[in-house]
């Protein structure tokens, strides 16, 4: 019996359909040859020769007719239903391109019901899925990149140490400590990045009401004997005001900020930082006299890896993830940062929401 089922779902749907269907035909056939059948009996005009004529032809008519009416209206069912269901076909069918590791065309569906409404969230999940995709094989090519130069010169020292090559220093193996080091602090810089990344997906992150002057004031602590070695000169202005953030995370993103302020301070005058309210949020910049960053490398500074100057090395440039972690540290708490150059001083700033659970609703 079960062989007799089809195994598509439209072969069984039509089935179904042609069963209820024939089956309410049927009921109605009946119910008209015996009323029918009935009345006329009952009027007495019909001899029993003429009746039985009367109802074998009655019979025959509603027979046709309702053979003719399921039969056309099953295949009028099996086309109509083939052709609303062909959208899902074709979704199968990218289904089975995405199975195989390809990324599908688009599918294009200009229907607002709950076909389209399924084509619109498949084609948003194979869009994310390539971006998410290209993502990673960037990132794969740009740690590939970033790794192969420091772990090249630690294998070549060490090869020609071994081999007796060269003779061993306090300088030398102070150099090879600060390539590790610096191999070290991007590993720790991508597990920060990966961290923020996951927290970015998930709907709870653990916040906490802090005063912002005091977290700044922190943080410029920090960096005070730093800043006085170099004699680099710094202002602090921070408005006291207490808003829910993640207070690991923006301290964080404020030492990122000073800690590039410094590394690229060039000339004279004095690094400022400074908190304020900023109409629905609270904006903290860092500034600080440097070399001029053009307006076209203000987006591209943000991305992972990325240098300004690329004839810079490791040593003087940094792992080019600073600016990564703090803008994926600021977006995550619903807020914005950003990059303003003015001739010799340039300004990061970023803003984050007084009320960042209305903000994120």
């Amino acid at each position: 019996m079960t062989s007799l089922i089809p195994d598509g779902f439209l072969g069984r749907l039509s089935l179904l359909n042609v069963v209820i269907f024939a089956s309410a035909i049927i009921l109605s056939s009946l119910a008209v040859y015996n009323t029918a059948c009935f009345l006329v009996d009952a009027m007495g005009t019909l001899n029993d020769s003429q009746q039985r004529q009367f109802n074998s032809l009655l019979f025959n008519y509603l027979l046709i007719f309702s053979v003719i009416t399921i039969v056309g209206g099953s295949l009028l069912h099996f086309y109509l239903t083939r052709k609303l269901i062909k959208p899902i076909r074709r979704l199968i069918i990218s289904f089975k391109q995405l199975k195989k590791g390809e990324y599908p065309k688009v599918a294009e569906l200009s229907t607002k019901d709950e076909i389209g409404q399924l084509a619109s969230h498949f084609n948003a999940l194979v869009n994310q899925l390539e971006a998410n995709d290209q993502q990673r094989h960037k990132l794969i090519s740009d740690l590939s990149h970033e790794l192969r130069t420091p772990l090249t010169n630690l294998n070549g020292y060490l090869q020609a140490l071994e081999r007796g090559d060269i003779e061993g220093s306090r300088e030398l193996y102070t150099s090879l400590h600060g390539e590790s080091r610096r191999l070290t602090s991007m590993m720790e810089a991508l597990d920060q990045l990966k961290e923020w990344d996951h927290a970015a997906s998930r709907s709870y992150v653990q916040y906490t009401t802090a005063d912002m002057a005091e977290i700044i004031k922190q943080c410029t602590d920090m960096f005070s004997w730093r800043l006085e070695q170099e004699a680099i000169p710094i202002t602090v202005d921070a408005e006291t005001f207490e808003i829910s953030i993640h207070i690991d995370g923006v301290q964080q993103v404020i030492s990122n900020l000073l800690e590039n302020a410094i590394q690229y301070y060039t000339g004279s005058g004095a690094i400022d930082i400074r908190g304020e309210l900023y109409g629905s949020c609270y904006r903290i910049s860092v500034s600080g006299p440097s070399e001029s960053i053009p307006e076209a490398e203000v987006e591209n500074i943000f991305r992972r890896f990325y240098r300004l100057d690329h004839s810079r090395n490791r040593l003087t440039g940094g792992s080019g993830l600073g600016l990564s972690i703090a803008r994926e540290i600021v977006v995550n708490h619903g807020g914005r940062i950003g990059l303003s150059s003015q001739g010799s001083r340039n300004m990061f700033w970023f803003e984050l929401p007084l009320d960042r659970n209305k903000d994120l609703e």
